[in-house]
């Protein structure tokens, strides 16, 4: 991803807010909460004058109860204004989440190789997790702060003054109450934030898998099917995020109410200790005062700027990735099942950087039905090569054509619907062995073609002997099976294609000789009938090819077949003779 300046607070700003006015209605809820709590500290305020001429100075026990009773009403009506502020607040903050998180994730799904190339998994996921609850926490913390923390400071201000220690032993029988009010939402909110994480988690998981697994998630057009899985996993975690959010809003409407409770009896006692003269007008003011003073929202004002710079850098990285260019699908033309006439010509290409082209002035053509076997060092091309033919990169000279057709005028869709892919570095999802194999596109097959393309794969031998068939988890990047069984999921996910165009990229080289012999029977299977190209490590698994080329310093040294390679003694030649005699000494 290419670096760009930061954009100002302002435009960040601006933009962010798109993601809340879908949410008007929940938005007046939470403006007319705000500013009924500020209208509630208003009238608490407003209740001094009566209270201190009528109940502290005239020592009128009667407007010392209504007063009580106001006090009661009061904090009842804070509590709600609150929890209304609260759950209004929080729904919307999760919704612009869960928006940011969805596009995000869409976006994922479509940039091109190239971005993930150039990219680390890590801050990408944290882009998912942590960016996007900075960037709720500066639209909560913003609006919370401009309407119902300054409306609150100028209903409730006031100076702070010494207090009567009397009164204050009365209100020091509340504090047993809200330890344990606080105690109790702590166990809840522990076994929430828990769940969240474990969510959270999921989340990642689904995300770190079409982040490493693009090429395969485009290969096979799994762009729906890991669209629902995000969802699904986001869903549980929103879920889990709006009860933590109730029970917070809902603990502190209990503490409002209790706190409401204590002031009742102290107004109360202090009339009582007015009549008896053992309190006066000043101490009783300068008491209440100090109870009533904001010191929150002010202390929110001050670091407002704080909180809001970290939300708008969350938010600019987010739309730094949304803003990044798609893979480039300019094609218009449809084809339903391709021949599988494929031809290279005068392709070359390079990533970028300063080491210069990777390939350059390919020439070749493969016949539908044959088989190309593409040999060499590595960091010859052999997999840049191959990598052309799906578009998971743009050519920067020559054309590739499939019967005829430039890739570039076929839509990616189209494109590889009709090649399948099997590479050294299996790609499997964290779910069953049958839906590894039925992946993307292929969700829908019939069973009885999930079945042929598992037994003509060899997954059954291995998929019966356990307890839940191919219903059974493969586990993390498919930890739970070995080299050799991740491999043949994924030439039966290849099988199950049905494509007419195959890309084998070095499908064998990690294997051993017991495992390889294995999986080559299912490659020969895969391979009838098929346009093939094969990147080859172990030449002996390509002696029957149709053509082999020999890629050097990104360009084709030779071409023939083995018989033809061999008699020219030249580099395939001595590749075979180092290949040959190293199998030989190990032996």
């Amino acid at each position: 991803m290419n670096k760009r300046p930061a954009a100002a607070t302002s435009v960040v700003y601006g933009r962010l807010w798109r993601y809340v006015t879908p949410h008007k209605l929940i938005g007046v809820i939470a403006v007319v909460s705000m500013a009924a709590t500020a209208i509630v500290e208003a009238g608490l305020v407003a209740l001094l004058k009566p209270l201190m001429d009528e109940t502290i100075v005239a020592r009128s026990l009667e407007t010392a109860k209504w007063i009580s009773l106001a006090f009661v009403g009061i904090f009842i009506a804070r509590g709600i204004a609150g929890f209304g502020t609260e759950v209004s607040l929080g729904y919307i903050g999760r919704s612009v989440i869960s928006d940011l998180r969805r596009q995000v994730f869409g976006k994922f799904l479509t940039l091109p190789a190239k971005f993930f190339d150039a990219q680390a998994a890590g801050p990408l996921l944290s882009r998912m997790t942590y960016n996007v609850e900075m960037v709720a926490e500066s639209v909560t913390s913003v609006v919370t702060i401009a309407v119902r923390d300054v409306l609150t400071v100028f209903a409730a201000f006031g100076v702070m003054l010494y207090w009567s220690p009397t009164l204050t032993m009365y209100v020091m029988i509340v504090f047993p109450i809200v330890a344990l009010i606080v105690r109790l939402l702590g166990i809840a909110f522990r076994r929430y934030s828990n769940r969240i994480q474990q969510s959270l988690g999921d989340v990642s998981q689904v995300t770190d898998e079409i982040v490493r697994g693009n090429w395969v998630v485009k290969a096979f057009n799994g762009y729906e099917y890991e669209q629902a899985r995000l969802d699904e996993a986001d869903g549980r975690n929103r879920k889990q995020n709006l009860k933590l959010i109730n029970v917070r809003a809902l603990g502190v409407a209990v503490t409002q109410l209790v706190f409401g409770l204590s002031i009742a009896l102290v107004v109360y006692v202090a009339g009582r200790l007015s009549a008896q003269n053992s309190l006066t007008a000043g101490e009783f003011i300068s008491f209440f005062a100090a109870m009533m003073l904001m010191l929150q929202p002010v202390r929110r004002i001050t670091n407002v700027n704080a909180a809001l710079q970290r939300g708008v850098a969350a938010a600019d990285s987010l739309f730094a990735i949304m803003d990044e260019g798609d893979e480039e699908d300019q094609g218009t033309v449809e084809i339903d099942r391709v021949k599988g006439n494929v031809r290279f010509a005068s392709v070359g290409f390079s990533y970028g950087d300063k080491n210069g082209p990777v390939l350059q002035n390919i020439d070749l053509e493969v016949r539908s039905g044959q088989t190309l076997a593409i040999v060499g060092h590595s960091g010859s091309g052999k997999s840049t090569l191959v990598s052309l033919l799906p578009r998971f990169y743009e050519l920067d000279s020559g054309d590739i054509s499939i019967d005829g057709t430039s890739i570039k005028d076929l839509t990616l869709a189209s494109l590889r619907d009709n090649i399948s892919l099997v590479t050294q570095d299996v790609v499997l999802f964290n779910d069953t062995m049958a839906n590894n194999l039925a992946y993307g596109q292929l969700g829908d097959c019939p069973e009885e073609d999930l079945l042929r393309a598992a037994e003509a794969a060899h997954v059954l031998d291995f998929a019966n002997e356990m307890p839940d068939g191919l219903d059974t988890m493969v586990g993390d990047r498919g930890i739970l099976l070995s080299g050799g069984q991740r491999q043949r999921i994924a030439i039966g996910r290849a099988l199950l294609k049905n494509a007419p165009i195959l890309i084998l990229d070095e499908a064998t080289s990690s294997l051993d000789t017991r495992s390889e012999r294995r999986i080559q029977e299912a490659l020969n299977e895969l391979m009838k009938n098929r346009t093939t190209l094969v990147i080859a490590h172990r030449l002996s698994t390509v002696e029957n090819a149709d053509q082999i080329i020999v890629l050097h310093d990104g360009g084709i040294v030779e071409s023939g077949t083995h018989a033809e390679l061999i008699a020219k003694n030249g580099h395939y030649a001595a590749l075979h003779r180092m290949q040959f005699s190293s199998e030989t000494s190990s032996e």
